[in-house]
């Protein structure tokens, strides 16, 4: 019982995580980076990253050897459609990572060159729909813990 309060608690702290570095990088990118932030924006791009990693193999932990076992996650669709989401905003968090590291390449051999502002608004944007889909999956989150309303 204590484990799955500890992996659960985990589970939670890094989501919480995830979702303030998604809002700090959405906020540095209402104006365009210059070098020190785009340096900023690399160091919190590659939290991110570690912090996601982190919580998917705490989630699968949790679903493997977690208290409510592996057949309440794995026949369970909100489960699924909480995971979909998830990889889905991992895949489009490729992205934005290409271009903060590509910037901070032009600005390490250019420092007074900024990026493109029709590419920091593309990357704006698709980090808010990174955070739409957070939305998604605390929403997918609860109905999983009650089954949507589903009889099972």
């Amino acid at each position: 019982m204590f484990r799955d309060f500890l992996l659960a608690s985990a589970h939670h702290l890094l989501f919480f995580g995830l979702i303030a570095m998604l809002v700090v990088e959405s906020a540095l990118l209402a104006r365009l980076p210059d070098a020190a932030t785009v340096r900023r924006l690399v160091g919190i791009d590659r939290g991110y990253g570690i912090t996601a990693g982190l919580l998917l193999v705490v989630g699968l932990v949790r679903v493997f050897h977690g208290v409510k076992g592996s057949d309440f996650y794995l026949h369970n669709p909100w489960f699924h459609a909480k995971l979909g989401a998830f990889l889905l905003a991992a895949a489009l968090s490729i992205w934005p990572t290409l271009a903060f590291l590509r910037w901070r390449r032009v600005q390490d051999a250019q420092p007074q060159q900024l990026p493109d502002p029709s590419q920091v608004a593309r990357v704006r944007g698709i980090i808010r729909v990174e955070i739409a889909l957070i939305g998604v999956i605390l929403v997918c989150a609860a109905a999983m813990a009650r089954h949507g309303g589903l009889s099972l």
